[in-house]
């Protein structure tokens, strides 16, 4: 059941909106009833004994549902899901290891970075830790404006990618410049 609740709200309202952060111990559900009403509750990110995923179970406890029941979709206008877990890994390098797939030109990209010195006469620069193994570099182009300067070819990546997955990598980051204008590349 909902732990807290917050004020009225928007009258009329037909189905519930919700937020879900999930984090490494705790996932913390908001949402807005029908009634526009705010609710939160938390519930522990693993509890194999009692459900298999508690942003569903959080969602399930919200609308009253038993624990295998189906959520039905008409009762949701909206679910919005964030997670530290992810961020966690980064922070401490455990994630997988990771290819990076890049815009021919940019390899070096997220190397240099922004040249930060905080220290401007340091001889010894130390950079940190990369998150990725090694990159791979793509023949594609595309604008600010979203126009395709030069297509992708993935059939020219397949070697490249091909023999990442055969030295065991099983994680790929794709950046191409202006990629949030064109996401078909």
């Amino acid at each position: 059941m909902p732990e807290g609740s917050v004020g009225g709200g928007e009258a009329g309202r037909r189905a519930w909106q919700i937020w879900i952060d999930r984090g490494g111990t705790f996932t913390d559900v908001v949402a807005r009833r029908p009634d526009g009403e705010l609710v939160t509750h938390k519930l522990l990110s693993e509890n194999p004994e009692r459900y298999r995923d508690a942003a569903l179970q959080g969602i399930r406890d919200l609308l009253g549902l038993a624990p295998e029941e189906a959520i039905p979709a008409t009762a949701l206008e909206a679910v919005k899901m964030g997670t530290t877990v992810a961020t966690n890994a980064l922070l401490e390098r455990a994630g997988d290891r990771t290819l990076l797939v890049i815009t021919r030109g940019f390899h070096d990209a997220l190397r240099i970075a922004y040249q930060n010195r905080p220290q401007l006469f340091t001889r010894q620069i130390v950079l940190p830790e990369l998150l990725y193994e090694s990159v791979v570099e793509a023949e594609e182009r595309v604008t600010a404006e979203g126009e395709v300067l030069t297509p992708l070819d993935p059939e020219a990546l397949r070697p490249a990618l091909q023999a990442a997955y055969d030295d065991g990598i099983r994680s790929v980051a794709i950046v191409f410049m202006h990629g949030y204008r064109y996401s078909a590349h």
